[in-house]
């Protein structure tokens, strides 16, 4: 398969804008730190949520929804469809909190939230750990997919790939900031998802396949269409992992990239770089509605296709011999594209190219603000310029791409990463729940949380290496019972966080509830409480059901409709609109804010 010149004038007109927008905010991006990492904290709601949605939707995204659906069919989805509920938990409870909070980076927050040198620790630490080691692993995982796509695409080396991605990518990031990443991301995730529908089109006109109707009554694939997974099966070790696990335990205990509990990462800096809360708010369930209920279906539909077009792992191999060394079922996807004419081809590599520069791109951003503020800033050169925060920032987006090219390098699998980072995790998720509600977490138990989780990461993954292995859901719930057991003991027989720490979080923040009761007593008696004092996390919780019944029922309607299915399709459509109507109603007096309800009151 070779592109044709149309495709290449596709492909390089992308890249001129852009670069283009990248020079073109240079001097503004370039002006201060904030500006560089969060873009003066002026950004409007719509632009945040498609951003978020951008970076998510990357090249490794539809390479690992294949593998799930190939692997365990569509209900296989389950096991990231559950984070639903923890990106809505943020939308609804965290979203204001992390605005109010002021800080650059969520991981400022421990010196605000937490005391003494312990704080100070946690701090350093955890931007070297999450913006260098656990982001370069992310990256490398994106980069992986870039591999995967330019070997069958365009017939590329792995480390060509690299290359090419890599410097165009680092290029707008560091001359454009955040500023630049938002806008970049804003046509990205136009192009990313024209390119994933002309790929769902072309691959149901596939002679295997017959189309919709031939899709949908072949044999093979009696199996793999359910939205969820078959609960009479006698093989009960799927349904758990990829079902009852996620719905009842991942999607609070486990901390993954775009996903944490009570936000974070480059979730939070965009919540960060919004305006005001309401934008804040507003960008957050904007990313979850589109991330689940808009983009799923065209990358399901591409994998179902592919198994009747490569049925077997054996079969991609035999399609593909030079890259037969990299082959696994994520693979399938990008096989598919192969199928695609001039024109359309040039649409879909262009959308798989900024699907991967809109996820690496924010990454760069988001892991630089974290070496630059939270501990070139902090602890190596406090007194540094402005300009200086900025030339480092440019630096480590540099050496964090090259990292994550070299790693990229000797991976296999979207599916093992994703396993991986999710193990990594296990366990921390509540802690990062509940250190905003209750007083007597403290840095300490963040340390601990963090260390037992990657030991026993780093024990299950020794073990299978040794001949030992556990199926995944095993290793992710012993994971969480052990480091959430071993966060609480720490907690328990340390030091609280200081008094006046507690009470300066508390009025800059006003969290509420009986968490912070006795501290809100002393706050209210010493003056300065703030006019607010009802806790919102109720009514929160109220708006987060009422969204996850919304945006579920949006993607099982958009499913049925596709299935044929009209009486499913009808009821759920009506569910989704009725959720919907629900949440417009009790989602204002939620964005209340503290001074209208007090004039209220």
């Amino acid at each position: 398969m070779l592109l044709q010149p149309i495709d290449w004038v596709i492909i390089l007109l992308f890249f001129a804008v852009s670069l283009a927008i990248g020079v073109a905010v240079t001097r503004k991006a370039g002006s201060s730190s904030e500006e560089f990492f969060a873009a003066g904290r002026s950004m409007p709601w719509w632009l945040l949520g498609v951003s978020m949605v951008a970076t998510t939707f990357s090249t490794d995204t539809p390479n690992l929804v294949t593998d799930i659906v190939r692997r365990n069919g569509v209900a296989g989805n389950w096991e990231w469809w559950a984070f639903l509920l923890t990106g809505l938990l943020t939308v609804f409870v965290y979203a204001q909190l992390w605005r109010r909070s002021g800080v650059l980076t969520d991981v400022e927050f421990y010196e605000v939230r937490y005391s003494g040198k312990s704080a100070a620790f946690l701090r350093g630490f955890r931007a070297l750990y999450l913006g260098v080691f656990f982001n370069t692993i992310i990256m490398a995982s994106v980069t992986l997919a870039a591999i995967k796509i330019g070997s069958v695409m365009l017939n590329m080396s792995p480390m060509k790939t690299v290359v090419v991605a890599g410097v165009i990518t680092v290029a707008y990031s560091s001359l454009g900031g955040l500023r630049g990443v938002l806008i970049t991301d804003f046509l990205q995730f136009a192009i990313a998802m024209v390119g994933a529908v002309c790929a769902a089109y072309v691959a149901l006109g596939r002679p295997e396949v017959g189309g919709l109707q031939g899709l949908l009554s072949h044999p093979e694939l009696s199996s793999k269409l359910s939205i969820f997974p078959d609960f009479a099966s006698g093989d009960k070790s799927v349904l758990v992992s990829i079902f009852v696990l996620p719905l009842a335990v991942q999607w609070w205990s486990v901390w993954y990239p775009g996903s944490e509990p009570g936000g974070g990462g480059y979730i939070a800096q965009r919540m960060l770089a919004a305006k005001d809360e309401k934008n804040a708010v507003g960008a957050v369930f904007f990313f979850n509605a589109a991330h689940y209920a808009l983009r799923p279906w065209p990358w399901i539909i591409v994998a179902l296709c592919s198994l009747l077009v490569f049925p077997t792992i054996d079969s991609l191999k035999a399609a593909f011999p030079h890259a037969a060394n990299i082959v696994n079922h994520d693979m399938a996807y990008p096989a598919m594209l192969t199928f695609l004419g001039p024109g359309v081809l040039g649409i879909v590599v262009a959308s798989l190219i900024a699907a991967y520069m809109s996820t690496i791109s924010t990454h760069l951003n988001w892991g630089a603000s974290y070496v630059v503020n939270d501990f070139y800033l902090r602890f190596v050169s406090p007194g540094a310029s402005e300009k200086d925060q900025v030339m480092v920032g440019r630096v480590i987006t540099c050496v964090l791409m090259v990292m994550a090219g070299l790693l990229a390098l000797v991976l296999e699998s979207a599916k093992d990463n994703f396993d991986l980072m999710l193990q990594v995790g296990a366990g921390t998720g509540l802690l990062f729940i509940l250190r905003w509600f209750w007083w007597r977490i403290n840095a300490a138990t963040e340390i601990a949380a963090m260390v037992i989780s990657f030991l026993v990461a780093v024990g299950f993954f020794a073990a299978g290496k040794a001949g030992y292995p556990l199926a995944q859901w095993v290793k992710l719930l012993s994971g969480v019972s052990i480091t959430t057991l071993g966060w609480m003991v720490v907690m328990l027989v340390t030091t609280p966080t200081d008094r006046s720490v507690l009470l300066s979080f508390y009025r800059r923040v006003h969290p509420g509830g009986p968490g912070w009761k006795a501290i809100a007593a002393q706050a209210g008696a010493d003056g300065g409480m703030h006019p607010s004092t009802r806790w919102r996390v109720p009514e929160g919780i109220l708006c987060m059901a009422l969204g996850c019944v919304a945006i579920y029922g949006a993607l099982f309607a958009t499913g049925y409709w596709l299935y044929g299915q009209y009486g499913l399709a009808s009821v759920t459509t009506v569910i989704a609109l009725a959720a919907s109507l629900a949440l417009a109603k009790a989602w204002p007096k939620l964005l209340q804010s503290p001074e209208e309800e007090a004039q209220k009151g």
